[in-house]
C-alpha cells in the first residue's frame, strides 16, 4: 500500500509539473495589443448568455464565438452561429465568460489589464464587471465600443488579486434599440493582458483524488462480484 501511495504521489507531482509546463506561453501581438501570455490570455468558457427577447437574430446568438483570440474579419451578417466570429448581446443583454487556465490580475501600474474586443460597424458601449468566484461582482466601469482596455488597478485591485469571471452588459442607451440582426454590443473576444496561470492543485490533492477514484472502482468491483 505504501509503494502504491508513493507511485500515486509521484504521478500527481508529474501531472502538476506537466500542467505548469503547458501553461507556459510566449507574448504575442493580437488585435494590435500585446498579450504577454499570447493566445492563452483569452476567456475559455461561457457561463451565462442572456439576450433579451426579442433580440439579435439566431445566427448572431452564438456565445461561444466570444471565446479565444479575436478573429473578426469584417463580416457582419452571419448565416449561422458556426459561420459567425462574434456574439451579439442584444439591447441590454448580458454575457459572462470565464478564464479557465489563467486569471485576470492587476499590473501594479496604470496600464490596461483587461481588453474587450467589441466589433461591427456600430460602436456600442458595454458595462463591465469582474468576479473572483462568479458570485460577488466588482464594477469596473464600461468600454465605449470598439476594442478598448480597462485598468483594474484604477479601481483598487492589484497584482495579488485574481479574477476568474468577466460580465459584459450592453448599454441599452447606445447603438441599436429593440431587435435586429446584430443589435447590442458585438463581442469577439475578452482577453486578460495582465494574466497569471490558474492555481494548480498540490500533488497531495491529486493523490487524494486518485485514492478516491480507486476506492470507488474497488467498491464497484466488489458489488459486481457479489451479484455474480
Amino acid at each position: 500500500m505504501k509503494t502504491l501511495a508513493r507511485r500515486l504521489l509521484a504521478a500527481a507531482a508529474a501531472g502538476s509539473a506537466l500542467m505548469l509546463a503547458c501553461g507556459a506561453a510566449q507574448a504575442e501581438i493580437i488585435g494590435g495589443v500585446e498579450f504577454p501570455d499570447g493566445a492563452a490570455s483569452f476567456a475559455d468558457k461561457v457561463t451565462s448568455y442572456l439576450p433579451p427577447i426579442p433580440g439579435p437574430s439566431a445566427p448572431h446568438q452564438g456565445p461561444d464565438n466570444s471565446l479565444g483570440a479575436p478573429n473578426y474579419a469584417g463580416v457582419n451578417s452571419c448565416a449561422s452561429t458556426a459561420s459567425c466570429s462574434f456574439v451579439s448581446l442584444g439591447d441590454g443583454g448580458t454575457l459572462i465568460v470565464e478564464f479557465v487556465d489563467n486569471r485576470l490580475t492587476g499590473s501594479g501600474s496604470s496600464a490596461d489589464d483587461l481588453w474587450i474586443f467589441e466589433v461591427g460597424p456600430d460602436v456600442e458601449d458595454t458595462f463591465v464587471w469582474i468576479s473572483k468566484d462568479g458570485i460577488v461582482w466588482v464594477d469596473v466601469g464600461k468600454v465605449f465600443g470598439s476594442t478598448r482596455g480597462i485598468d483594474i488597478d484604477s479601481f483598487g485591485w492589484g497584482i495579488s488579486d485574481q479574477f476568474r469571471f468577466v460580465k459584459l452588459t450592453d448599454d441599452t442607451n447606445e447603438g441599436g434599440q429593440g431587435s435586429g440582426g446584430t443589435v447590442g454590443a458585438d463581442i469577439d473576444a475578452v482577453g486578460a493582458i495582465s494574466s497569471v496561470a490558474a492555481p494548480v492543485p498540490e500533488p497531495e490533492t491529486w493523490a487524494m483524488f486518485l485514492f478516491g477514484a480507486m476506492a470507488v472502482a474497488l467498491q464497484r468491483r466488489r458489488a459486481l462480484k457479489a451479484r455474480a
